[in-house]
């Protein structure tokens, strides 16, 4: 099958989006599948305002145009709602096709507090941007429910996974740092809610690993943080293995995939009971969910290792890429009226 991916975040961005969308295209492409994405790569691009490392593609349409008829996909997927998957769904409501999209980031929570639109503002817009698509796939049902609640429809879900191979246990501790060792890995920004981790009163270290706007000035905030970047591959799971609990401070996270790396590794998590950690965390003996995050935390460091990574285990990748093609809609049999389904 034919499949185009159109999306705003791709390599070398890192994010949730980007994990997500290159775990899932490794897979479909080894069953045989070909895959054509869509990315802001090959475009002119603008550092997105208040996160200069994110590109904005500017005026995509006949580039986006132009590849969709190249490519002529079986089907199509728009992973996302910036200027890349808008062309796409233009182009396919001029033309007639069906789409599926996802609701990978809680859009209206990020805008709010950045440019003070309100979040009702910023519901509207997804809810109207994802209208005419066939399928809206969400990771969890904590973000399905919130959708229905603001009127979102024809929701499905796709359980997200993680790579078991990569991220794995070890007996490895960190030597360099005092422990235990409290570690936090993701965008370091302002949605990621990070002060209420780094000041919490633990002992040993925090680690936080990831970079991103807000970097520079926690560094200056809390200087007995250790702040190491970006990491990849078989270096970032090193920090996730050498860790002894993982503290994910977010309130507007849709999923968390960072958690069930750090559960694959065999790190307890310590987390706030709201969407995202409620659905990641499920079970009592693999983390804490605590309005008190001091607490989860320290109740984390007692929580068995192994039990955490036979949890990962049922979060696989080929799951979510079989969830992913079971919701995929055949592009040419749309039968919907463009003007129609941009009214709605």
């Amino acid at each position: 099958m034919r499949i185009l991916i159109a999306t705003d975040a791709w390599a070398p961005q890192i994010n949730g989006v980007v994990v997500t969308l290159v775990n899932i295209i490794a897979r479909l492409r080894k069953h045989g599948h070909e895959v054509h994405v869509i990315s802001p790569e090959g475009f002119f691009t603008l550092p997105m305002p208040t996160y200069p490392e994110i590109p904005l593609a500017v005026m995509p349409g006949r580039g986006v145009s132009r590849q969709i008829r190249e490519f002529d996909p079986d089907t199509i997927h728009i992973a996302t709602e910036g200027p890349i998957g808008a062309a796409a769904r233009r182009y396919c409501l001029r033309r007639g096709l069906a789409f599926t999209s996802a609701y990978h980031t809680c859009f209206p929570e990020y805008v709010q507090p950045r440019f003070g639109v309100p979040l009702a503002w910023g519901y509207a817009f997804m809810r109207r941007f994802h209208a005419p698509s066939s399928a809206v796939m969400v990771a969890t049902p904590a973000m399905r429910r919130s959708l229905e609640e603001h009127g979102f429809e024809r929701i499905v879900d796709y359980k997200l996974g993680t790579d078991l191979e990569l991220f794995h246990p070890t007996n490895e501790r960190f030597t360099d740092l005092p422990r235990p060792v409290f570690t936090y890995v993701g965008r370091v920004a302002l949605e990621k809610n990070l002060p209420a981790f780094l000041e919490l009163d633990l002992p040993g270290s925090k680690l936080v690993v990831g970079d991103g706007p807000a970097r520079k000035k926690l560094e200056r905030e809390f200087p007995n943080a250790r702040f190491v970047g970006f990491r990849h591959g078989v270096e970032l799971a090193s920090y996730y293995q050498r860790s002894d609990a993982f503290v994910f401070p977010s309130l507007t996270d849709t999923f968390g995939l960072v958690m069930l790396e750090a559960l694959a590794c065999g790190v307890p998590v310590a987390a706030f009971p709201v969407r995202g950690p409620i659905d990641v965390v499920k079970d009592a003996r693999v983390g804490v969910l605590d309005q008190d995050l001091r607490r989860a935390a320290l109740a984390a460091l007692e929580l068995d290792r192994a039990g955490c990574r036979r949890y990962a285990e049922a979060f696989p990748w080929e799951e979510t890429t079989r969830q992913f093609l079971a919701h995929m809609a055949p592009a040419r049999l749309a039968q919907r009226d463009p003007l129609g389904a941009e009214a709605r």
